[in-house]
């Protein structure tokens, strides 16, 4: 490029002018970069993943279970606060706080949620009808009308039930094999549960065919806890199978106290239950139901409808037995059951 004699002089004659204009350009510039790495950063925090955990219980509580699903995320290649974010809401035992939670998770516009139990699942479909559901070992989902089918569940919701075919038949074999002359057992939920009266009733049915007769024990409150072990009592029932429920799960130690006090046999569902100290548990594994949950968020996640993805059943179980509240209960474990138990609590 020629620059002329006279274009040098104005040049000369002016260098503030140049100055000024290399500021004006700097600024614009630093300006346009700050723009675009604000613009960059939020698009990035736009498609960060947003996952909403809806629960009954407390956090202290539920934590093996949560921790479990946080794990298989992080094998996912998932990592909180930096491609993923967790919104997680406790309703710490108080069932009508859940239709607020499950609320408040969709105002937050989570890409899906996690729960489990039926009234929890209850409370999240209410709350939303587009955002993917996914039951971390939920009851029975059919039942409750929550899905169509386990094969094609259908709307929203899917993931894992805690339920299997033979699991109520494994819990009242065992305890048939542990109780010397067992004909009767107590059932307790609570009334208020939705899917009680279906569990009792399935369990009514496969009592019947072991030639066992049940009791219905429905409680409403704790107050109601000692009428129901009176019932029992008096009816001569030797042994108890507790439904998991949100009151039951609560209250697990003041119903084993009550048991071991009227020399029950107690069958809880879950061994994460057994440190009330119940006699027995036979149930799936939730901490492995939990982990697997993850892989359903990991597939919806990448564009998988809930609709197609199919409810998946337990393929871990555990048996504990606790040799201590045996003896307290006067009862000896006999030693083909003591063999079958993965953990035997001394």
């Amino acid at each position: 490029m020629i620059v002329s004699s006279e274009q040098k002089a104005v040049s000369s004659k002016n260098p503030g002018r140049n100055s000024m204009s290399k500021k004006i350009f700097g600024l614009s510039l630093s300006a346009m970069l700050f723009v675009l790495s604000f613009l960059a950063e939020a698009q990035h925090a736009a498609k960060t993943p947003r996952i909403g955990i809806l629960w009954a219980g407390s956090s202290f509580a539920n934590s093996p279970r949560v921790e479990a699903f946080r794990q298989s995320l992080r094998d996912l290649g998932y990592a909180e606060g930096k491609n993923i974010t967790i919104e997680a809401r406790f309703a710490e035992g108080k069932l009508e706080r859940l239709p607020d939670l499950a609320a408040e998770l969709v105002r937050l516009k989570v890409d899906v949620i996690v729960t489990a139990g039926t009234p929890q699942l209850l409370a999240a479909k209410q709350a939303t009808s587009t955002i993917p559901i996914v039951a971390g070992g939920a009851g029975d989902l059919v039942g409750a009308g929550l899905v169509a089918s386990l094969a094609r569940p259908g709307g929203n919701i899917t993931g894992l039930t805690s339920i299997s075919a033979d699991l109520v038949g494994k819990q009242l074999e065992l305890l048939k094999e542990t109780v010397p002359r067992l004909t009767r057992v107590g059932v307790l939920w609570d009334a208020a549960d939705p899917g009680g009266a279906r569990n009792f009733k399935v369990t009514e049915v496969t009592a019947q065919a072991l030639g066992v007769q049940v009791q219905r024990l429905e409680v409403r409150s704790p107050e109601e806890f000692e009428s129901a072990f009176k019932a029992a009592t008096g009816a001569r029932a030797r042994a108890i199978i507790i439904l998991q429920t949100n009151l039951t799960n609560t209250h697990r130690k003041r119903i084993v106290e009550l048991a071991v006090k009227s020399r029950l046999a107690t069958m809880l569902g879950e061994s994460g239950l057994m440190d009330a100290g119940g006699l027995m548990s036979y149930g799936p594994n939730y901490a492995d139901l939990f982990r697997r949950a993850a892989t359903y968020v990991d597939k919806i996640l990448k564009g998988t409808k809930p609709a197609d993805l199919p409810v998946e059943q337990p393929t871990k179980f555990e048996l504990v037995i606790n040799l201590k509240t045996a003896k307290q209960i006067g009862l000896t474990i006999p030693p083909n059951v003591l063999a079958r138990a993965d953990k035997v609590i001394k």
